[in-house]
C-alpha cells in the first residue's frame, strides 16, 4: 500500500484562539532569524527562548509563530513526535509568556526534494525577469501540493525542498495526534491523485502565466519609485477577498530616509476569470520617514493590511476610492496610543495626491490607481468628521503647508 502523507498546518478558523509571536531571547529581543526553525535542519541552541503571546486567547497544543512559522507545541505533542519519528525532529524547550507548563519548538530536521510539479494544482518558479537572481529556479509559490512518496524514504516528518514553510507528517503521526485530541492543527493530504481535470490544469496554466506577467510589470513600476527591498520578506497570505486569493505587500526605500509600503495584489487578475484584468484597479501606498527596524511587525504595515482588507471586502469603498478622497477608520489593535480614538480606532485619509508619487500606473490589462494612505491624528479625524468635505480639503491644505504631505507618522503635531 502506498504511503500517505499530510501537511500539518495552523487552524486559523478556531474561534477565540491565541496567536503567538516569534521567539525572543531572555532580554525580550527577537531572534535574528525567525525562519531558522523551518529550514529543515537542526538548530544551534544558545540560551533558552521565550515565546510572546501576540494575541491573547485560548491556548492550543499546536501553534505556528507569527512571522517565522515555527511550530510551538505542548510537551505531550513533542513526545508523540519524538517517539514515532526520533530521527526526524529536534525538540527545543521554551517558555510561553505567562503560561506555566512544558512547551517546545518542534524542528523538522529533514529537508526532502519531493514536490510533484505535475500533480500539484499549481507551482510557480522564480525567473530571471523577477529581479531575484539568487532565487531563479526555486519555487515562488505552490498550491494544492502533491508530493512523490517514493522520494521520501523512511522519513515521517520533514520539510519540502524549495517550499520549506510546509510541514509534512506521515499518516501514523497524523492518527496519533488526532487520537490524542491535539488542538490547533489541521491536516490536508499531499499524496494521491490530483483532483484536477486536464481542462482545469490548462486553465490554471494560463492563469499562472498571466499572474507572472502582472507581477513582473508591477515590480518594474515599484522599482521606478525607489529601491525595491528584496531582503525584507512579508509572508504572502493565501485566501481572503483579494482578486487572486493571495495578499502581498512590498517595501520600497526612497530618498530622504523614507520607506514606502505598498499592497501588491489588489490589481491582480481575478482568479475565477480567464480573461486578463487589473482586479480592483487600485493599489495602496503608505509612506513614512519614521525608522522601521522590523517592517513586517510595524504598525504602518498593520494599517495598510487593514485598509486593504476593507477595500477588498466592500465594493462601495473601492468605488469611492477610485472616485477621489475617502476617510475611514480601522481597528487600532496593536497601534501606538497617539493614533487611537476614544473608541480604540485609527483614522486614515485615502487618495491624497503627492508630488513624488504618480496617481496611476499601467499594466498590460489597463490602468491602476495608486492610492495614498495618510494616518490621521485623532483630533484631525474629529475635525474631518465635523466639517465634512470642507474640513477634508482644509486638512489636505494644512498637510501640504506643514511639509509632511501624505507621510504617516505616529508622533507628530496635529495640524488642527
Amino acid at each position: 500500500m502506498a504511503k500517505r502523507f499530510f501537511e500539518l498546518a495552523d487552524d486559523m478558523e478556531i474561534q477565540g484562539r491565541w496567536l503567538l509571536g516569534d521567539p525572543t531571547d531572555s532580554q525580550g529581543r527577537e531572534v535574528d532569524d525567525p525562519w531558522q526553525f523551518t529550514e529543515g535542519c537542526p538548530v544551534a541552541i544558545g540560551e533558552r527562548f521565550r515565546i510572546p503571546i501576540y494575541h491573547p486567547g485560548s491556548p492550543l497544543d499546536f501553534t505556528l509563530t507569527d512571522v517565522g512559522g515555527a511550530p510551538v507545541v505542548h510537551q505531550r505533542v513533542a513526545t508523540i513526535f519524538a517517539e514515532l519519528a526520533p530521527d526526524d525532529v529536534q525538540v527545543i524547550s521554551v517558555d510561553i509568556d505567562g503560561l506555566p507548563g512544558p512547551n517546545c519548538i518542534l524542528v523538522a530536521t529533514r529537508l526532502i526534494r519531493c514536490i510533484d510539479d505535475n500533480t500539484s494544482r499549481e507551482v510557480r518558479y522564480w525567473k530571471s525577469e523577477d529581479g531575484r537572481p539568487e532565487k531563479v529556479g526555486q519555487y515562488r509559490s505552490v498550491s494544492g501540493m502533491r508530493i512523490d512518496p517514493t522520494k521520501v524514504g523512511d522519513a515521517k516528518v520533514f520539510r519540502t525542498w524549495g517550499w520549506t514553510g510546509t510541514l509534512i507528517v506521515s499518516e501514523d503521526i497524523k492518527e496519533a495526534l488526532v487520537g490524542a485530541g491535539v488542538t490547533g492543527g489541521k491536516f490536508e493530504e499531499v499524496t494521491g491523485p490530483s483532483d484536477l481535470r486536464p481542462e482545469e490544469r490548462e486553465r490554471n496554466r494560463r492563469l499562472m502565466t498571466l499572474a507572472e506577467q502582472t507581477d513582473a510589470a508591477r515590480s518594474a513600476f515599484w522599482r521606478s519609485l525607489g529601491r525595491l527591498d528584496e531582503e525584507v520578506i512579508i509572508p504572502i497570505v493565501v485566501g481572503g477577498c483579494w482578486p487572486a486569493r493571495r495578499q502581498a505587500w512590498r517595501v520600497i526605500h526612497r530618498g530622504n530616509e523614507r520607506t514606502l509600503l505598498v499592497t501588491d495584489g489588489l490589481s491582480d487578475s481575478f482568479v475565477d476569470r480567464a480573461e486578463p484584468s487589473v482586479g480592483f484597479g487600485v493599489e495602496l501606498a503608505l509612506e513614512t520617514n519614521e525608522p522601521l527596524d522590523h517592517v513586517e511587525k510595524s504598525w504602518h504595515l498593520q494599517v495598510l493590511e487593514r485598509v486593504g482588507d476593507e477595500l477588498a471586502a466592500h465594493e462601495s469603498v473601492r468605488e469611492k476610492v477610485k472616485a477621489g478622497f475617502l476617510s475611514m477608520e480601522v481597528s487600532g489593535q496593536g497601534m501606538p496610543d497617539s493614533l487611537l480614538t476614544k473608541e480604540g480606532r485609527v483614522g486614515v485619509l485615502l487618495g491624497m495626491e503627492s508630488s513624488t508619487l504618480p496617481v496611476r500606473f499601467t499594466l498590460s490589462a489597463g490602468e491602476v490607481r495608486l492610492v495614498t494612505v495618510k494616518v490621521l491624528m485623532p483630533v484631525e479625524l474629529a475635525y474631518l468628521l465635523e466639517h465634512g468635505k470642507r474640513g477634508r480639503d482644509e486638512l489636505v491644505r494644512r498637510f501640504a503647508q506643514d511639509g509632511q504631505g501624505h507621510l504617516s507618522r505616529a508622533w507628530r503635531q496635529s495640524v488642527v
